[in-house]
């Protein structure tokens, strides 16, 4: 299983240079964690740049995915990863999503790249 992170879907979305590897590195939806919070920060992002249409077809196609609330568990958990690696809230949880479910984290954010469990694909290659 692996977590996608935010950053994973706007490049993809943007159709980018990086789409072509991480169309290999994203996971089919049965293997594919999707976190709440991913899903707020997409809402925002393609609200915002594509629209509201688009927004909807993202969570929609999302919804397919294994879709992880925030619980008490991974937002205590995400708070220590907060003190022990100084990541963002929204990044913490994201990252304590996939350390609870026992799932690589996929991300393209720098602040991820040396940390275990973290397939990290560099925006620029």
């Amino acid at each position: 299983m692996r977590v996608v992170d935010t950053s994973v879907w706007i490049e993809w979305l943007i159709d980018g240079p990086l789409r072509k590897r991480l169309k290999k590195e994203i996971p089919d939806r049965t293997q594919c964690v999707v976190p709440t919070i991913v899903q707020l920060e997409l809402t925002k992002w393609l609200t915002r740049e594509l629209g509201e249409d688009a927004a909807d077809r993202m969570i929609a196609y999302t919804q397919k995915c294994i879709v992880a609330p925030l619980d008490t568990r991974t937002a205590l958990r995400a708070a220590e990863l907060h003190r022990q690696y100084k990541l963002a809230t929204a990044d913490a949880v994201v990252y304590a999503t996939a350390l609870e479910r026992g799932a690589e984290l996929l991300s393209c954010d720098a602040h991820f790249e040396k940390l275990p469990g973290v397939v990290f694909v560099p925006k620029r290659a």
